[in-house]
Formats: structure tokens, C-alpha cells, sequence
């Protein structure tokens, strides 16, 4: 951040605040799910349901159509995934042992506004710098996370991370900033006791010991988008061809 600018630093920060540092106030919403206040209101969820479902709704109207087609594509994703880890697999399991209704639709939301801060121009523009701290930051959290938690899990996923961002650095300011957005959510979701985590991988490998949360479960994050992808590309062929065309004329210049 040293390398930036005055003026460009309180742009990234305006940013950060419209399409990802509010959307941190839902960590505050998770605590009407949370047992605290469900020993006050039997019926807490409830809450939390409607608060996403309204906000949902409130970033579904204010996105492009493309966003808006991969916020569709992730609450489907979401719901199919949320099934499948936490219901099938149990890997692990939210409080009233069920699959919240505000899940998915959180999944869809955390995707978009991470895409949409990852695509402004001026995050682009320093694109490397914000890619570098971002690592820092990483790599210190999960060592934390490792060294004081034991937890092993989470510091393995992460090192699959970015074993997976070496040849995808187009992809590096996304995953990495979800990494972080999903880090603060998973924080206050176990905090609050909204959802919990075995104290080993899976709670079938027990030498893999892990956190609740383990630091690097936004792994998971890589099928959702792996998803949308697929699900865009199906759904809207000849505008993904059409792409292809302008990227491939694009680099013909170059060359």
C-alpha cells in the first residue's frame, strides 16, 4: 500500500466499504441465529432468514444482469453444496442440525460483491500491490491459525490455495479477497455457535487436526465459482463464444 497513492487508497477503501465492508455487518446478524439469543427467542432463525433474504434481494436489483445470473447460479450451487457437506457428509453441522434458508443466499451474496470488488477499475489498477498484501495477510493468519489452534486442516487447504494460484493469476484478487470475506464469516458464525466444526478433517481423519473454523475453508469457494462458471458458460454460449473471439483478437494485437 506504500506504492500507492494518497488519493488512490481512499478509493480502494471506498470500494472495500460499498462491496465488501458492509456486507461484514451480516456477521452481526448471525448472532439472531446463534444460541445466545435463540435461550431469549425460541425462534431466532427466522430472523436471520428474512434479514438475508431482504438483502439479497436488495443486491439482486442493484447488480448487472451477469451478477445477477451468478447470484441465481450460486444459491443453486449453494443449496446443492450445503446439502451435500453438511446434511450427506456431515462435515459439519449448524445448530438446529438443518440447513438455514439464508445460507445459500449468503453464499450468492459474498460471491457477487467479491466479484464486483475485484472487477472496479482502480482494485485492477493495483491489482499486484493488493494481491501481495493480501497473501502477507494470509499466510500470517493460517500460520496463526496453525501454531496456536493446532490446525492443520485449514493451513493445508490454504497451501492448496495457493498451490492452485500459481496458474490461475487471473483468478488470484478474487479468491484471495473471498478467502478473507469467508475468514470473517466463518469467525463470527462458530463465535456465535450458528455452526460448528469437528475437531478433526471431515471428523474422519483424525491426524488432520482442525480449528473451529479451520483457516482455509474458502477452498470450498473454488467448486462455486467452478459452478457458475459452467452454468454461465451452458446458459449463455454464444455471448461466452463471442468473448473468446474479442480476447483471442485482443491478444493478436499484442503479439
Amino acid at each position: 500500500m506504500i506504492l500507492i497513492s494518497r488519493v488512490d487508497r481512499l478509493k480502494i477503501l471506498t470500494v472495500f466499504n460499498r462491496r465488501i465492508g458492509l456486507f461484514f455487518l451480516f456477521v452481526l446478524a448471525l448472532y439472531f441465529d446463534g444460541n445466545g439469543f435463540a435461550s431469549i427467542y425460541p425462534h431466532a432463525q427466522t430472523i436471520t432468514n428474512i434479514f438475508m433474504l431482504i438483502a439479497f434481494l436488495l443486491l439482486y436489483k442493484r447488480s448487472v444482469k451477469r451478477t445477477r445470473q451468478l447470484m441465481i447460479y450460486a444459491v443453486i450451487i449453494g443449496f446443492a453444496g450445503e446439502y451435500l457437506f453438511s446434511i450427506v457428509l456431515d462435515m459439519y453441522t449448524y445448530r438446529l442440525s438443518n440447513l438455514p434458508l439464508y445460507i445459500p443466499f449468503g453464499h450468492a451474496a459474498v460471491y457477487a460483491r467479491t466479484y464486483t470488488f475485484s472487477k472496479a477499475s482502480i482494485i485492477k489498477k493495483h491489482k499486484k500491490i493488493i494481491v501481495k498484501l493480501l497473501t502477507i495477510i494470509i499466510s500470517l493468519f493460517a500460520l496463526f491459525y496453525l501454531i496456536v489452534f493446532n490446525d492443520i486442516f485449514g493451513f493445508i487447504m490454504t497451501i492448496i490455495i495457493f498451490l492452485i494460484l500459481i496458474n490461475r493469476p487471473k483468478d488470484q484478487l478474487f479468491f484471495l479477497t473471498m478467502y478473507v470475506v469467508v475468514a470473517v464469516l466463518e469467525i463470527g458464525g462458530t463465535a456465535y455457535e450458528v455452526w460448528s466444526w469437528p475437531d478433526s478433517a471431515f471428523g474422519v481423519f483424525p491426524i488432520l487436526k482442525s480449528h473451529n473454523p479451520p483457516s482455509g475453508i474458502s477452498l470450498f469457494y473454488f467448486l462455486l465459482d467452478v459452478g457458475c462458471f459452467v452454468f454461465y458458460i451452458l446458459l449463455n454460449n454464444k455471448t461466452w463464444k463471442r468473448l473468446k473471439n474479442i480476447r483471442r483478437l485482443q491478444q493478436a494485437k499484442l503479439l
